[in-house]
């Protein structure tokens, strides 16, 4: 292909590979991004399980893929990230019952709370569940992430990490709280993390890549709740 070609080629879902015996981990998978990276991972031979907060949901939605991909592979799980303990529990479950992680996505995320939530271990909410959350799922399935070659952590985060600050006198937006504040900050977040997971993958010769993405405005129910 020539390099005008390349300049030319929109990437689709056609053009991922055979995943067939590699697993993958896509949390918040029951609609929009997470739905779609769930589904094409299946959909694609990967086995794939869904961490979700509403299981029921999940199994619905896993029975649909299935419905649509007869020889697709999909579990649902239990995992609330505003809880540590639920994280704890999602995790170890998954460690003590597979011997590989290849794709591990760190999807499920809230944006620009109006009023100020806090998680049940008392973060405040957005910056509890989509940075500590997936900070402590990713950690706790390093184990088997670091022995799986070539593995994959994918953070979605945001472009809206660019109007995000590093409030450390008022992390938990205690003293004053502003929605889109909170989000940018825990956008930000993810990607010092991301920066840093890699850091320490390359000191410590891990064969892993660990790896941020911006979506972009999808049609995501997400986005309901957006900044228009």
């Amino acid at each position: 292909m020539t390099n005008s070609a390349h300049a030319t080629h929109r990437w689709t879902a056609a053009d991922i590979p055979n995943l067939t015996g590699k697993t993958a981990i896509v949390t918040g998978a029951t609609a929009g991004l997470g739905l779609v990276a769930a589904t094409e991972l299946a959909a694609h031979g990967a086995v794939v399980t869904m961490a979700v907060r509403d299981v029921a949901r999940g199994e619905k939605v896993a029975r649909a893929i299935i419905d649509a991909y007869p020889e697709a592979e999909v579990s649902v799980s239990s995992l609330d990230l505003m809880s540590l303990a639920s994280v704890r529990e999602f995790a170890s479950g998954y460690v003590k019952g597979h011997k590989r992680l290849d794709i591990l996505i760190n999807n499920a995320g809230i944006m620009g709370l109006p009023q100020r939530e806090v998680t049940a271990d008392g973060f405040e909410a957005q910056f509890g569940t989509n940075h500590l959350g997936h900070f402590a799922l990713t950690g706790l399935l390093m184990p088997l992430i670091a022995k799986t070659k070539g593995a994959r952590v994918v953070t979605v985060s945001s472009n809206l990490h660019k109007t995000g600050r590093m409030n450390f006198d008022d992390l938990m937006g205690e003293k004053s709280y502003k929605p889109w504040a909170a989000y940018g900050q825990s956008k930000l977040a993810n990607l010092l993390f991301t920066s840093e997971l890699q850091r320490r993958l390359t000191k410590a010769k891990v064969d892993a890549i660990a790896t941020a993405a911006h979506p972009g405005w999808s049609n995501t129910s997400l986005m309901k709740s957006g900044p228009m």
